[in-house]
């Protein structure tokens, strides 16, 4: 993670430095940490499913900017921006991805729209989900630090099919909201409708 790397496609109006220092400004030193194992992660397995691995490693970097925002800042967010008003309901684990896209349009002036969707989708899933969507989420999921029941499973089965790490991670992440008895977001319950409930289609990997 410290090896030099200099941008060369112009995806945002930053070097990697610059961006790195525009993400560390808004978190703790371990969550900025996380963002970085997530952003090797993701330009991994980029690399190993057919995916510009600089596109992969700024949605990864930028993926959790706005998690240590206060909820008032995300709740005027979904006021303002003609968001799902439905999104009220839910809280940061929700709002840091599907509206913290819209603080890095806003602060970041990146509207590069799949690594926005990248973003928003990290947090809830998608019954279709691009390939780069599926790499940071599953980046998030599995980087190195990661330390839970079954993350070593997630990460082999992640290394032989991206397409059946996501169906491990909504299905483990369902099992998780249901046994905390925590409301499901419908989406989330979209995207395990779509992706091992078989209702739906998906993109073949």
């Amino acid at each position: 993670m410290n090896k030099v790397i200099e941008y060369q496609e112009q995806l945002v109006p930053y070097t990697h430095a610059a961006l790195m220092a525009k993400v560390a400004a808004q978190l703790t030193d371990s969550r900025y940490q996380h963002c970085l194992r997530v952003e090797q992660t993701s330009r991994e397995l980029a690399q190993a499913n057919g995916v510009d691995p600089e596109l992969a490693a700024i949605a990864g970097l930028l993926h959790d900017y706005a998690k240590q925002r206060a909820d008032e800042t995300f709740i005027n967010l979904i006021k303002t921006r003609g968001l799902d008003p439905a999104l009220l309901n839910y809280g940061n684990g929700v709002w840091h991805g599907v509206v913290g896209a819209e603080l890095i349009k806003t602060e970041l002036h990146i509207y590069n729209e799949n690594i926005l969707n990248a973003v928003r989708l990290h947090t809830v899933g998608a019954p279709y989900m691009p390939k780069l969507a599926q790499i940071v989420f599953m980046a998030d999921f599995i980087e190195p630090n990661r330390d839970f029941p079954g993350v070593d499973e997630a990460r082999q089965v992640t290394a032989k099919s991206l397409a059946a790490g996501v169906r491990y991670q909504i299905q483990h992440t369902l099992n998780y909201l249901v046994e905390k008895g925590q409301p499901v977001y419908p989406q989330t319950l979209a995207t395990y409708n779509a992706w091992v409930g078989g209702i739906g289609t998906v993109p073949s990997n």
